[in-house]
């Protein structure tokens, strides 16, 4: 851990030496004094200055390691088709109990028309060079010290990074980490929204130099209080950030017994290998990146629609489903996470209107059984199914608005959708099946329910897929009846 005494004790005893040295005059104490004066006011933050001596000699060598593969076991190609199911004896009246409850109301929040401005500081105005940022969709404007233009050469090594950190440290920075929390507060952001806003302030700032661009982001989030750090090869420079949840895919290594991923803001991903990194943690940065969506993003004016439809019943169902690119592509930002986190994220507004309302009015009336069964055969029949590997070359979850988005769709998608539904449109309890190469849900009724299910938590969830052609809840996909499926549970 890095010693934030050492530097005062240097310097202290340096005093002690000048001071009781009959050889030097007061006039050569007074200009030291001067001197170490202004060289401590060059700092805007006391801990700067020994961070940087730390930077200079505290590097060691690490070996990034190859992103973990999360299900190795290949989906289906081809989705099976149920069989169909006897009928069975129609209930009377009385005995349907409908327990359907309309979805609540959802709140539209109008976009701004107007590009979103930095709030100003009460009684200042912002200075300095503008950067014109887009955000998926929204303009932003920041203001920002021309002194943050900093060279970095093209060898790299201790000193240089050491030396960027310093300069950093001088500049006025500290209106511009006021403008980034102001607005990711007007958007809502979570921690990779910030972390996704500073990094397209970075490719403004320093728009040819992807190393500027690391070093610059590692600056602003580790003043953030994020626990960020750099590390170095012959050539590049790498962000890493601990997070609060398991990430596949990206290259990381281990420092302190913690993982800090190499994270890429657009799909790419760093190779292994041998890198150096210094031996420490800046003071008072503590905070992992939490990558939970708690807040539902709001619905703009450029939602675009798509069109589902399926037969049930002997009837055609036509749906009105909408989504919009600017939310896709943020999404498509985000490094592959555990499922949970898909079936515990909210869902902006735009998917859920008006999806929502039309799907609400065909199940009024509806038990509990035949609204999820209609519900399953809405997204096992209207969505069209491929695999990952097939449409992205590579395992690629989705959130419920980009399985409106993207042509296909595959099992652990359908069952993220589905479950979205269930728990927005029903009120019931979902939770996931993970099996070997397959994903599927779970429903746990109020009501009796024939077929397979699973015990959870003392209660019993029947087995509900979204990717089982034409089974109805209690159906379990023929090459999954022997397999004990592990539970995802979430919110």
């Amino acid at each position: 851990m890095l010693n934030m005494s050492k530097t005062r004790i240097a310097l202290g005893s340096l005093f002690l030496l000048i001071v009781c040295s009959p050889a030097n005059s007061d006039s050569e104490f007074e200009q030291w004094r001067q001197q170490q004066q202004q060289s401590f006011q060059e700092y805007r933050d006391e801990r700067d200055r020994e961070f940087t001596a730390f930077l200079k000699e505290h590097w060691r060598e690490m070996e990034l390691m190859k992103g973990v593969v999360r299900d190795e076991k290949p989906k289906p190609v081809v989705m099976p088709v149920a069989k169909p199911q006897p009928p069975k004896p129609e209930p009377s009246a009385d005995e349907i109990p409908v327990l359907i409850v309309k979805p609540e109301p959802v709140v539209i929040t109008p976009k701004p028309t107007e590009p979103v401005q930095p709030v100003p500081i009460p009684g200042q105005e912002y200075k300095g060079l503008r950067a014109h940022v887009d955000y998926f969709g929204t303009r932003i404007t920041f203001f920002y010290d021309p002194a943050f233009k900093k060279s970095l050469p093209y060898r790299l090594n201790e000193a240089a990074l050491s030396k960027f950190w310093s300069e950093l440290s001088k500049v006025d920075y500290e209106p511009l980490l006021e403008q980034l929390d102001v607005q990711s507060q007007a958007l809502r952001l979570n921690d990779w929204g910030y972390a996704v806003l500073t990094n397209k302030l970075s490719e403004q700032i320093y728009p040819t130099s992807k190393n500027r661009q690391a070093l610059f982001s590692w600056f602003v989030l580790t003043k953030a209080g994020f626990r960020s750090r750099v590390a170095y090869d012959e050539r590049n420079v790498y962000l890493l950030i601990p997070s609060k949840h398991q990430l596949y895919d990206v290259t990381y290594f281990t420092f302190d017994n913690e993982r800090y991923y190499a994270i890429s803001f657009d799909g790419g991903s760093s190779k292994p290998g041998k890198v150096y990194t210094y031996d420490g943690h800046y003071p008072g940065a503590v905070k992992k990146l939490d990558l939970t969506i708690r807040t539902k993003a709001p619905k703009g004016e450029n939602a675009e629609e798509r069109s589902l439809s399926f037969d049930y019943g002997g009837k055609q169902y036509d749906f009105i489903a909408e989504y919009e690119k600017e939310r896709i592509e943020f999404l498509d930002t985000y490094p592959q996470l555990d499922l949970e986190l898909y079936f515990d994220s909210e869902v902006g507004e735009a998917a859920e209107s008006p999806l929502l309302q039309q799907l609400a009015k065909e199940l009024e009336g509806m038990s509990e059984q035949q609204a999820v069964n209609f519900l399953l055969r809405f997204v096992q029949t209207s969505f069209k199914y491929r695999t990952d590997d097939k449409q992205f070359g590579k395992e690629n979850y989705l959130f419920p608005e980009e399985t409106i988005f993207y042509p296909y769709s595959d099992c652990e998608d359908r069952s993220i959708f589905f479950a979205w539904l269930v728990k927005r449109l029903l009120k019931l309890d979902v939770v996931g099946l993970n099996y070997p190469g397959h994903v599927a849900t779970a429903v746990n009724f109020t009501q009796d329910a024939d077929g397979d299910f699973v015990a959870y938590n003392g209660s019993r969830y029947t087995v509900a897929d979204p990717t089982y052609i034409n089974a109805t809840a209690g159906m379990t996909m023929p090459e999954y009846s022997n397999t004990k499926p592990g539970v995802i549970s979430f919110r």
